[in-house]
């Protein structure tokens, strides 16, 4: 009897334990297999931290950048993509409205920072472009999944070198998404597709950050 006492207390303290770490530390997010697959943040969660890379090759803490001023922040694939530069010069035309409104624009992609100053360079781009070298903040997100083989030898036959742009070998990619989050870090927004040729509305986005201020 006190055999079964014992292992039902150590069955509870064990239950508890892993009740309180599950509260205190969620499971870390994957590299999903495709782009169907992932699971990224929703509205009410908080966003994930971590270390970037700014155009010249310096860390930056996301967490610090989102607390000086609320934030839209995009996930893109980089600046071999031409649906991705199609969706920055969409965010060129807003980002003064965004502005006035008190917004930063906060774009993050597995290039590497020299990519980003040509596509600063090439797109006229004047809000921030980051770098996500490690892919850490953008599997955090739930966004990151794995390219195949394939996918990356079909890639390089239409002239776009994977390993080139990001300068590593991870072959991981972001599903593109927008978020509208504020400075404590809560998401009020998000906008994600599994399908790379559609992104978010600009209007939509619009819309999403004005009632994330009221």
């Amino acid at each position: 009897m006190r055999t079964h006492l014992g292992l039902l207390a150590v069955a509870l303290c064990l239950s508890v334990s892993v009740s309180l770490l599950s509260k205190v530390a969620p499971m870390e997010k994957p590299v999903y297999d495709k782009p169907d697959q992932v699971q990224p943040l929703k509205v009410g969660d908080k966003i994930a931290d971590g270390l970037l890379k700014d155009v010249d090759g310096k860390d930056v803490a996301l967490g610090e950048l989102v607390a000086r001023k609320p934030s839209v922040i995009i996930f893109y694939r980089g600046g071999w993509c031409p649906f991705c530069n199609l969706q920055m010069s969409q965010l060129v035309k807003i980002e003064p409205e965004l502005a006035d409104m008190g917004y930063q624009i906060l774009a993050i992609t597995p290039d590497s920072p020299e990519s980003l100053r040509a596509s600063l360079e090439k797109e006229k781009i004047n809000y921030t472009l980051l770098s996500d070298p490690t892919m850490k903040v953008t599997q955090a997100f739930g966004l990151a999944y794995h390219m195949g083989d394939a996918m990356v030898a079909a890639l390089k036959g239409y002239g776009n070198d994977i390993d080139r742009a990001t300068g590593n070998a991870l072959h991981e990619l972001p599903v593109p998404a927008a978020y509208v989050v504020d400075t404590k870090g809560a998401i009020h927004f998000l906008y994600y597709n599994p399908d790379f040729k559609v992104r978010v509305n600009p209007q939509e986005l619009m819309l999403a950050a004005k009632r994330a201020l009221g």
